[in-house]
C-alpha cells in the first residue's frame, strides 16, 4: 500500500515539475527578452488588448434571431468549465451587450489604452454581474494558456558565496550562458534576500524608453498597434529606486543590474484578486501606498539600497492590473467617491503621495436606471459623460431565453419533479410585462399597419420566432422586418424596451414558491399561475403592476394571466390529442401537401399523374373542397387559392435553393386543419380526460389500455408524470368538457 502511495505521489510530483517547466514560470531577463522577440504581439498587450484577445480566443457564432443576425461570443458560454458548471455560470442572451463591450475594447486598442469607464446600466437583475463574472472567468482560464502568458518581475540578491558558484536548479543541469549571467535561478538557500514588488510592471519597463521603442518596432510588423502602456510606461517608485541605485552601484552597467531580475509568470485569479477584482458599492475604489519598513531582509541588501525610501502601492487599481476592475453598483456611491475616475481614465494614472501610478486595467462599472437617472441630473454629469461609455443592459425579451434561465437557475436546483410548461409559463409572463406598445409613427409607411395591429401576446411570439406573420385586414403579412425594427425601436432611448417589467430574480422566487405548493407536491404550471396571482396582488410593490394598460393588452397583467391560462389549456389539449392517437398527426401535412399540389395544378391548368393508375387526371375538386371546408375558406375560393400559391412563391424568393417545406409556410393552415378535424372528435377526447382522472385516482387497478398508452405517450413525448397528467387532465375536463366550451 505504501509503495503504491509512493508511486502515485511520485507520478504527481513529476507532473507538477513538468508543468512548471512547460509553463516557463521563472526566467532570467535574457530569456524573457528572447521569448519576447519570438512572440512580440503576445507580450505587447495592455489590459484592454489582452481582454479583447481573450474574448476572440474562444471564438464566435452568428445567431439568426427574430431580431436579426446577432454575434455571440462563445466566452460567455464559459466553454472551459465542466458542463454543469458552465451551464450555471454562462450568460444567456444579451448578444447586443456583448457586441457593445467588444466594440469599445476595439476602440481602446485603436486609441492605445482604455481611456473610458464602461458603465453597464439596466434594471436590477439584467445579468450585468454575470457579464463581468464571465469576463473574469475567461481571463483566469486564458492566463493558464501559452497564448495568455503574463509576466512580472522581482529583484533577487545572492549571498556573496553564491556569486562564483553554480547557478540554477540542479547545478550543472541548469548551466547555460543566460543562467550564468543571471541570479534568476538561484535557489532560496543561495539568496540573501528577494524583494517582491506588488505593482506588476512590465519587464520591458527595465529598458530605457528609446531603445525599448526601437526593439518593439524591430520585432513587430510595420503599423502594428502598440498600447501606450507598453511604449510610454515606466517603473513604479519602488522599482525605479532599486533600478537607479543598482545602476549607480554598477557604474551604469545595465547588464549587471538585470542579473538581479527574476521574471516570473503570474495568473489571473478572482479568489486572490490578481487581475480580476470586484468592488461593491460599500467600498471606496482607490490605490494607496505605505513606506516599506526596515526588517532583517533590508539589512542583507547591498549598502547602495539600504538608505532608500521605498513605497509599496496597494488597492483595487493595483490588484486589478492587467485585467478587469468591476465597479459594482458604482452609482450608489456619492459622486465624490468616484470623481478621481475622470482623471484616471483620461491620463491612465492615479496620483499617490510619492508617484503617479500607471493604471493598466479595464474598468467595467454597473448601475441601475434609478441611480443613472439621478446621475444625469447632477450638474457634473456632462464632465463625467465624456469619460464613461454607457452600455444598455435590458431585461431579456425572448421567452425562450428567459425559460432557459429559469431552467438553469430553478428547475435544475429543485429536488421535486418539474412539470412541462412550468418555467415556460413563468417566462412568458415575464416577457409580457416588459414589452412596450409600438409607436407606429416611428416606422416606414408599409410597416405601420403591422405595428398598429400587433398585440402584446403577438409581439412576444414575434420576438421568439413563434409568430412569423400577422393577419391585417384579412391578409397574412410577413413579420420579419417589422420584428427587427420593433426590437430596435427604443434602443437609443432612456426609456428603452426591457427597462420595465418583472425581474428574473422575482420570477425565481415565484417558481420556488410554486414548487412548495402542497396541493400539487411538485412544480406545476397551475401552481405557477397561483403564485402569479399572489404576486400581482402586491400592486404597489412593483412598478410594472402600476402601469396603465394600453390597447393591444400592453401592461395588462390581469389579461396576461388569462391569456396564459388559455394558452396552457390549449397546449395540453393539443399534446393530449397527439398522445391519444385519435388522429394520425402525419396525415395533416400529407393532406395539406396533396391539397397544395392539386391547387397548383388547378391554377396552372395542368393535370396530375395518378400514383395508382399512372394516368394524368385533372385536379381533384372533391379533395380541394374538403380541405377548404376544414380551412373555412368560404365562397371566394379562387382568391384563397391565389393567396396560397403566392405564399409559396414568396418563401422561395426568401429562401433560394432550399427545398420547399410546408410546415413553416403554412403553419397556421396546418393548425386550422388539425383543429377542424379535432373538433369532430372532441367528445372522445373529453371521455379520455375523465378516464385519466379516474384511473390515476384508482392507482393499482388494471386500468383502461387506451389510457395506459396515452399516459405512456404523454410521458415519453412531453415529460408528464402520471400525477401531472391527471392534474392537468382534470383541469382540461373542468374548463373545456364538463360544460359547453365558451
Amino acid at each position: 500500500m505504501n509503495h503504491s502511495s509512493d508511486s502515485v505521489l511520485e507520478s504527481i510530483a513529476e507532473y507538477v515539475e513538468r508543468d512548471f517547466q512547460d509553463q516557463r514560470r521563472v526566467l532570467s531577463f535574457d530569456e524573457y527578452l528572447s521569448m519576447f522577440r519570438q512572440q512580440p504581439a503576445r507580450h505587447c498587450r495592455d489590459a484592454a488588448a489582452y481582454l479583447l484577445d481573450m474574448i476572440h480566443h474562444y471564438g464566435t457564432e452568428v445567431l439568426d434571431t427574430p431580431l436579426g443576425p446577432k454575434t455571440r461570443y462563445k466566452l460567455f458560454d464559459q466553454p472551459f468549465l465542466p458542463k454543469p458548471e458552465a451551464e450555471a455560470a454562462c450568460l444567456i442572451g444579451q448578444e447586443d451587450v456583448q457586441e457593445r463591450i467588444v466594440g469599445y475594447l476595439e476602440n481602446f486598442r485603436r486609441e492605445g489604452r482604455p481611456n473610458r469607464v464602461l458603465l453597464m446600466h439596466g434594471p436590477n437583475g439584467s445579468a450585468k454581474s454575470t457579464m463581468a463574472a464571465c469576463l473574469m472567468g475567461g481571463l483566469e482560464d486564458y492566463s493558464l494558456l501559452d497564448e495568455g502568458a503574463l509576466y512580472r518581475f522581482h529583484w533577487v540578491f545572492p549571498k556573496k558565496a553564491s556569486v562564483k558558484g553554480a547557478i540554477g536548479f540542479g547545478g550543472e543541469q541548469r548551466r547555460s550562458k543566460s543562467d550564468l549571467s543571471s541570479f534568476a535561478y538561484l535557489p532560496d538557500e543561495e539568496l540573501e534576500t528577494r524583494l517582491v514588488v506588488e505593482v506588476r510592471d512590465h519587464p520591458l519597463f527595465l529598458l530605457p524608453r528609446a531603445p525599448r521603442l526601437k526593439l518593439i518596432e524591430a520585432c513587430l510588423p510595420a503599423g502594428a498597434a502598440v498600447p501606450r502602456w507598453i511604449t510610454h510606461g515606466s517603473l513604479c517608485q519602488k522599482n525605479q529606486q532599486i533600478f537607479t541605485a543598482l545602476l549607480n552601484s554598477y557604474s551604469g552597467s545595465l547588464r549587471e543590474v538585470l542579473r538581479h531580475v527574476r521574471v516570473e509568470r503570474y495568473f489571473i485569479s478572482r479568489r486572490y484578486r490578481v487581475g480580476a477584482v470586484t468592488l461593491g458599492p460599500e467600498l471606496s475604489v482607490d490605490a494607496s501606498e505605505r513606506q516599506v519598513t526596515a526588517d532583517r531582509n533590508w539589512g542583507a541588501l547591498p549598502a547602495s539600497l539600504q538608505g532608500l525610501s521605498l513605497y509599496d502601492a496597494s488597492g483595487e487599481l493595483v490588484d486589478a492590473a492587467g485585467g478587469v476592475l468591476e465597479l459594482s453598483d458604482l452609482l450608489k456611491r456619492p459622486i465624490d467617491a468616484f470623481k478621481y475616475l475622470q482623471i484616471t481614465a483620461e491620463t491612465g494614472q492615479v496620483s499617490l503621495g510619492s508617484q503617479n501610478l500607471e493604471v493598466n486595467c479595464v474598468m467595467l462599472a454597473s448601475g441601475n436606471e434609478l441611480h443613472l437617472s439621478a446621475f444625469r441630473e447632477h450638474p457634473e454629469f456632462e464632465s463625467f459623460r465624456g469619460r464613461f461609455e454607457l452600455i444598455t443592459a435590458p431585461y431579456l425579451r425572448d421567452f425562450r431565453q428567459e425559460q432557459a434561465l429559469y431552467d438553469q437557475q430553478v428547475a435544475r436546483r429543485l429536488s421535486a419533479y418539474v412539470a412541462p410548461h412550468s418555467t415556460e409559463l413563468a417566462a412568458r409572463f415575464a416577457i409580457l410585462t416588459r414589452l412596450r406598445k409600438p409607436e407606429h409613427e416611428h416606422y416606414q409607411e408599409q410597416l405601420r399597419p403591422l405595428v398598429q395591429a400587433i398585440s402584446a401576446w403577438q409581439k412576444m411570439g414575434a420576438y421568439a420566432g413563434e409568430l412569423t406573420d400577422l393577419e391585417v385586414k384579412g391578409e397574412k403579412v410577413p413579420l420579419r422586418q417589422a420584428t427587427i425594427e420593433m426590437g430596435a425601436e427604443w434602443a437609443e432611448s432612456h426609456h428603452y424596451e426591457g427597462m420595465m417589467g418583472v425581474s428574473a430574480r422575482v420570477m425565481r422566487t415565484v417558481l420556488f414558491s410554486a414548487a412548495q405548493n402542497t396541493h400539487y407536491g411538485y412544480l406545476s404550471p397551475f401552481g405557477v399561475l397561483t403564485e402569479l396571482d399572489r404576486l400581482c396582488e402586491k400592486g404597489r410593490d412593483y412598478a410594472f403592476l402600476n402601469m396603465e394598460p394600453q390597447a393591444g393588452g400592453y401592461h395588462d397583467h390581469k389579461a396576461f394571466r388569462k391569456q396564459l391560462r388559455t394558452w396552457l389549456i390549449d397546449t395540453f389539449e393539443d399534446e393530449l390529442r397527439q398522445a391519444s392517437g385519435l388522429v394520425d398527426e402525419s396525415r395533416y401535412e400529407e393532406l395539406l401537401g396533396r391539397y397544395v399540389s392539386h391547387v397548383s395544378a388547378s391554377v396552372k391548368g395542368e393535370k396530375l399523374r395518378n400514383p395508382m393508375t399512372g394516368a394524368l387526371d385533372p385536379p381533384d375538386e372533391g379533395l380541394m373542397g374538403e380541405v377548404e371546408r376544414l380551412l373555412a375558406v368560404g365562397s371566394n375560393v379562387a382568391e384563397a387559392r391565389a393567396v396560397l400559391m403566392g405564399r409559396i412563391a414568396a418563401w422561395a424568393i426568401d429562401n433560394p435553393g432550399k427545398k420547399i417545406a410546408l410546415s413553416p409556410i403554412y403553419r397556421e393552415k396546418l393548425n386550422q386543419i388539425r383543429s377542424a378535424v379535432f373538433n369532430e372528435r372532441r367528445a372522445a377526447l373529453g371521455q379520455l380526460c375523465e378516464k385519466i382522472m379516474v384511473q390515476e385516482e384508482q392507482a393499482g387497478s388494471p386500468g383502461d389500455i387506451a389510457v395506459t398508452e396515452t399516459l405512456k405517450q404523454l410521458n415519453e413525448r412531453f415529460g408528464y408524470s402520471p400525477r401531472a397528467a391527471r392534474d392537468i387532465a382534470a383541469q382540461l375536463w373542468t374548463e373545456r368538457y364538463r360544460a359547453p366550451r365558451p
